[in-house]
């Protein structure tokens, strides 16, 4: 008998990185759930009724809300800004996931990664070693998972940059970090509400204020 299986939640971890079990019915195709607990692999293997996007956190499967138009406008412009930008060695890619060891596979809002990496049509995950930036725009129902699982996970990984992006008064904050390699850690680099000028992961040149315009 398999106690303890991952459980299918809408939102929040707790501190811990475990989702809440939830009181409702489980759908047939989740329950019992694969031999072991969910993997990577498993996310692309479910069926065809699963949640669109679903993303594996610690072994937990978490389904991701539908977005805000705050949430919808930020990625729509920071995508189009940074493909204007971005060297022909880039790729800018967003809601792939990132498959970060046997048991996590989140997915970024948006991701930059090596050209070479998103080559293949069919596929569906990244690998850390290919990603130059992972950037997350906090919903409330997100805000611990970016602001804290999603994050030591990418840092841990080795994932050199990683934004950031809260609503503040109606306005669009970009938190920017880079990864200490010595502590496998992020180190905050600045916090920007105006033009954002950056030489990493390639020269940019960013309007925050023009994100939810």
């Amino acid at each position: 008998m398999r106690e303890n299986l991952p459980t299918i939640v809408p939102g929040s971890i707790d501190d811990v990185g475990r989702p809440p079990v939830m009181t409702q019915a489980l759908p047939e195709w989740f329950y019992p759930g694969p031999e072991g607990g969910w993997t990577a692999e498993d996310l692309d293997r479910l069926p065809p009724e699963a949640p669109r996007r679903i993303e594996l956190i610690h072994g937990a499967l978490v389904v991701m809300s539908p977005q805000s138009l705050f949430h919808m406008r930020v990625l729509n412009r920071l995508n189009a800004s940074l493909e204007a930008q971005a060297p022909p060695s880039f790729f800018i890619a967003r809601e792939m996931t990132i498959r970060l060891g046997r048991r996590s596979r989140p997915e970024p809002d948006l991701t930059v990664v090596d050209a070479t990496a998103a080559q293949n049509p069919e596929l569906t995950a990244f690998q850390p070693a290919d990603v130059r930036l992972v950037v997350e725009v906090v919903s409330p129902e997100s805000e611990d998972r970016d602001r804290n699982v999603k994050p030591a996970l990418y840092a841990k990984s080795g994932i050199a940059n990683f934004w950031r992006i809260e609503k503040d008064m109606g306005n669009a904050v970009v938190y920017v970090y880079e990864l200490d390699p010595a502590t496998q850690a992020y180190v905050a680099t600045g916090v920007h509400r105006g033009t954002m000028k950056l030489d990493v992961p390639f020269p940019l040149v960013l309007d925050v204020a023009a994100l939810i315009r």
